[in-house]
C-alpha cells in the first residue's frame, strides 16, 4: 500500500512537471514571436503547476518588462527564492531585477541589486554600465534631497523670524496703546482734579451772587439816570 502511494505519487509529480515545462516552452515561443500576451498566460498556466518555480516567475518578469508592466515584474521577481542550484541562474535574476528598478526609478534597489549581480558575475559589463548609471542617479537624488532639507530648514528659520518680528511689532503696538489710554486716564484725572480746584460749590454761588449785585446796582444808575434826565424835561414843559 505504501509502495502503491509512492508510486501515484512519483507519477502526479512527473505529470505535473512535464506540464509545467510544457507550458514554459510554449511561453517561450510565443515570446519570441513578440506574443507577450499569449507568453503570460502560458507562463501562468506554469506558475499554477508550480507556484514555486523560479523560471516560471523569471520568465514571467521578463515578459511583463517587455509590457513595461514594471510593478508587476518586480512582484514577479521578488517572489524568486534563490538556492544553492541557482547560482549560475542568480547573476541574471539581479541585473533583470535591478534593470526593472531602474526603470522604476528606484535607485537604491538598483544599486544594490546590480552590486549582487556582479558579485556572481564581474565580467559583465552592461551591468557594470547600469550599476555605475544607477549609482549617479542615487547620489543626484540624495543631494537633491538634502538641498530640499536645506531650503526646507532655512524657510523653517525666516517664518520663526517673521513670527516673531511680528510678535515684537505687535508687543511694540500694545505698549504704545497701554500707554495712550495710561495717557488719556491721566489727562482726564488732571482736567478733572483742575476743574474741581477752580472752584467749589460755594464759591460759585457767591460769585454769581456777586455778579448779581453789580448788575444791579448798574440796573439801578441807569434807572436813575433816566428818572433825572425826565424830571428835566418836565421842568422845561412846566417853565
Amino acid at each position: 500500500m505504501r509502495k502503491l502511494l509512492c508510486m501515484i505519487l512519483a507519477l502526479v509529480c512527473a505529470t505535473t512537471a512535464f506540464g509545467q515545462k510544457a507550458e514554459l516552452r510554449k511561453g517561450n515561443r510565443q515570446f519570441k514571436k513578440g506574443e507577450y500576451a499569449q507568453a503570460d498566460i502560458s507562463y501562468r498556466k506554469g506558475l499554477m503547476l508550480d507556484t514555486a518555480s523560479v523560471a516560471a516567475h523569471y520568465n514571467l518578469a521578463n515578459n511583463l518588462y517587455r509590457q513595461e508592466n514594471l510593478d508587476e515584474a518586480a512582484k514577479q521577481l521578488d517572489a524568486v527564492q534563490l538556492t544553492a542550484g541557482d547560482v549560475p541562474f542568480a547573476a541574471d535574476y539581479y541585473y533583470n531585477r535591478g534593470d526593472v528598478a531602474i526603470g522604476q526609478q528606484d535607485w537604491q534597489t538598483a544599486v544594490n541589486m546590480l552590486k549582487e549581480s556582479l558579485r556572481r558575475n564581474p565580467g559583465d559589463l552592461e551591468a557594470k554600465e547600469n550599476y555605475i548609471y544607477a549609482r549617479n542617479k542615487l547620489m543626484e537624488q540624495q543631494q537633491n534631497q538634502d538641498q530640499n532639507q536645506q531650503q526646507d530648514q532655512n524657510q523653517d528659520q525666516n517664518q520663526d523670524q517673521n513670527q516673531n518680528q511680528n510678535q515684537d511689532q505687535n508687543q511694540d503696538q500694545d505698549q504704545q496703546q497701554d500707554q495712550n489710554q495710561n495717557q488719556d486716564q491721566k489727562d482726564q484725572q488732571k482736567d478733572q482734579q483742575e476743574q474741581q480746584a477752580q472752584l467749589s460749590p460755594q464759591q460759585a454761588q457767591q460769585l454769581l451772587q456777586a455778579i448779581q449785585e453789580k448788575e444791579k446796582q448798574t440796573q439801578e444808575k441807569v434807572d436813575e439816570k433816566k428818572a433825572q434826565a425826565l424830571k428835566s424835561r418836565q421842568k422845561e414843559k412846566n417853565w
